[in-house]
C-alpha cells in the first residue's frame, strides 16, 4: 500500500510512503510545500511532520529540489535515524540544499546548523546508477537508481519486494518516476524506461501541455532576450539554483558562441546572482563525467558552457545591492539569473521589487510558476500591467513579462506517455501525483487509452 503525504494537491511537498509490512515502510521524497499549497495537508506553519515515522525503514531521495527534500530537517528533528539512499551526484548536492533550507526555515544559529547537517551525512548512503542495492533493515526488498534526466544526480527508483512465498505472485516492482526530465535536456542524457514495473507512481507536472523543441525554444530564448535588451535594461529570469540555472548558463554560452559577429551578444553581461547558484554550478563542473556526449564534446573544443568570459558571479549582499543600484541607474543592458524559480524568496525579490516598475526591465519565467506564488501572480497580471505585492509593498509591473514554459527541465505530456509505452511489462497499476488537478486528469485519459490494462487513478 501506497501513502502520499504530499504532491496530490499539486506539484510540491513531495512524500510518499510505501507500506511493505505492518512494521516496516519506506518513505520516498520528504519535500517542503509552495505557494497555496502550503495551505491544506500541511502549510506554512507546520512544517513538522504530521505522520508516524516509527515503520519508517529508509528515505528514499529522487533528487535535491527543495520540493522533494526541503522537509528532511524536520524528519531528522522528529526522530528519524535510518538511512537516507540516493545516488552519488546527489548526495554530493544535497548538504548544500538543506543547508540552504535550515537557515530560512529552522535557524541561523551556525552550531545548530552544523550539527544537524553531520547528522544528515551520517545517514546519507550514496548508490551507484543502475546497481541493484538490497535493504539491510528490510529483507527481502531491494532498490535501483536510474538516471531521469531532470537535474544532474535525479534519478527515478526501482523497487522489488518479495512477498510472502505462498502467494501467487513472488515479487512486485514498484517505480517511482520522481521528476522526469525531457529529452534534449541541455547537459543531461534522456531518461529511459524501466523494463518493467507492476505499479508505476508517476509526476504530471506538464501533463496537459507539450513543450516547443530545444532548438525552437533556444531560437524563441535568443529572440526575446534580443528584443527585450532593445529597452536597454535588465532581463530578469528567476531560476531555481540547481538545475535550471546551470541550463540557462548553458545554452547562453551557446548563443554567445554562434553569434560572434553581434555585437549585442559579445558585449552583453550575464549576471548569476545566488551564492547557492554558483556553489552547484562549480558542483556540475566537478561531475561534468554525467553530462551527455554534447556537452563533453563542447568540453573537448576548450569551451566552459557554464564559466564563459561574459559571466560574472554576485556572492556578498552588499555586491548584490550594489548590482541593483547600478541596473537602476545605468539601464545597462544585461541578464540577470537569480533564485528561486517561483519567486517565493531569495535574490530575485530584491530585483523584483526595485526594477519591476522601470518599463525599461523586461521578466522571463522560464519554469513552471506554483498557483499562489508571486512568480504566478506576474506572469498572469504582468502582461495587463496589474500589481503584485512583494514583502507587504503594492509593486506596480511596468516590465514586460514573458513566459518560455519549452525551457521545462519536466518532461511534457509526449514524454510522460512514451515513458510508459516504452515499459515492455506495463503496470497493472498507475497512480498519477505531482501535478494540477487539470494535468493529473488530461494525463489519466491519455494514458488509459495507451494501456487499458492498467488501472489509472490519481493519487488522494
Amino acid at each position: 500500500m501506497i501513502i502520499h503525504h504530499g504532491a496530490v494537491d499539486g506539484v510540491t511537498g513531495s512524500c510518499h510512503q510505501l507500506n511493505i509490512h505492518k512494521n516496516a515502510a519506506l518513505l520516498i521524497d520528504c519535500g517542503l510545500f509552495q505557494g497555496d499549497e502550503q495551505s491544506g495537508q500541511t502549510h506554512q506553519h507546520n512544517l513538522q511532520i504530521d505522520f508516524d515515522i516509527t515503520p519508517i525503514k529508509a528515505l528514499l531521495v529522487t533528487h535535491c529540489h527543495i520540493d522533494h527534500v526541503g522537509r528532511i530537517p524536520w524528519l531528522i528533528a522528529a526522530g528519524f535515524n535510518q538511512p537516507i539512499y540516493c545516488s552519488q551526484a546527489t548526495a554530493e548536492l544535497l548538504p548544500l540544499v538543506l543547508e540552504d533550507a535550515i537557515k530560512i526555515g529552522i535557524t541561523k544559529n551556525t552550531n545548530w546548523i552544523k550539527k544537524l547537517l553531520n547528522q544528515i551525512k551520517k545517514l546519507v548512503v550514496p548508490v551507484a546508477y543502475k546497481r541493484w542495492q538490497s535493504l539491510p533493515q528490510v529483507p527481502g526488498v531491494k532498490i535501483k537508481f536510474k538516471p531521469a534526466g531532470h537535474i544532474l544526480g535525479s534519478a527515478y527508483i526501482e523497487i522489488d519486494v518479495k512477498h510472502n512465498p505462498q502467494t501467487l505472485q513472488q515479487k512486485h516492482r514498484y517505480v517511482f518516476s520522481g521528476d522526469l526530465g525531457a529529452p534534449y535536456t541541455p547537459l543531461l542524457p534522456a531518461p529511459k524506461a524501466p523494463y518493467m514495473a507492476d505499479t508505476l507512481v508517476i509526476e504530471s507536472t506538464y501533463g496537459d501541455k507539450n513543450h516547443h523543441g530545444r532548438q525552437q525554444r533556444k531560437h524563441q530564448l535568443q529572440q526575446v532576450v534580443e528584443r527585450c535588451l532593445q529597452n536597454k535594461g535588465a532581463v530578469l529570469i528567476p531560476a531555481f539554483s540547481i538545475g535550471r540555472t546551470q541550463e540557462l548558463l548553458y545554452e547562453i554560452e551557446d548563443i554567445i558562441y554562434k553569434n560572434q559577429k553581434s555585437q549585442t551578444w559579445q558585449n552583453i553581461t550575464v549576471i548569476l546572482d545566488s551564492p547557492l547558484a554558483a556553489q552547484f554550478t562549480k558542483h556540475y563542473q566537478k561531475l561534468s563525467y554525467l553530462w551527455d556526449q554534447e556537452a563533453k564534446q563542447k568540453l573537448n573544443q576548450h569551451r566552459h558552457p557554464l564559466n564563459f568570459e561574459n559571466l560574472y558571479t554576485i556572492n556578498s549582499h552588499k555586491e548584490h545591492l550594489s548590482a541593483i543600484s547600478y541596473i537602476q541607474k545605468k539601464a545597462s543592458p544585461c541578464i540577470v539569473i537569480a533564485a528561486s524559480g517561483m519567486c517565493t524568496g531569495g535574490r530575485i525579490l530584491n530585483y523584483l521589487k526595485a526594477l519591476l516598475p522601470d518599463e525599461r526591465t523586461d521578466v522571463l519565467f522560464v519554469g513552471y510558476q506554483a498557483r499562489g506564488t508571486i512568480g504566478r501572480t506576474i506572469q498572469t497580471y504582468g502582461p495587463n500591467h496589474g500589481y503584485v505585492v512583494i514583502d507587504g509593498q503594492k509593486i506596480n509591473i511596468n516590465a514586460g513579462v514573458y513566459t518560455l514554459s519549452g525551457y521545462s527541465a519536466h518532461a511534457d505530456q509526449k514524454d510522460l506517455i512514451n515513458f510508459v509505452k516504452r515499459i515492455h511489462h506495463k503496470p497493472k497499476l498507475i497512480k498519477i501525483v505531482h501535478g494540477d488537478e487539470a494535468a493529473k486528469r488530461e494525463l489519466k485519459e491519455k494514458l488509459l487509452k495507451l494501456s487499458p490494462l492498467s488501472k489509472v487513478v490519481i493519487a488522494k
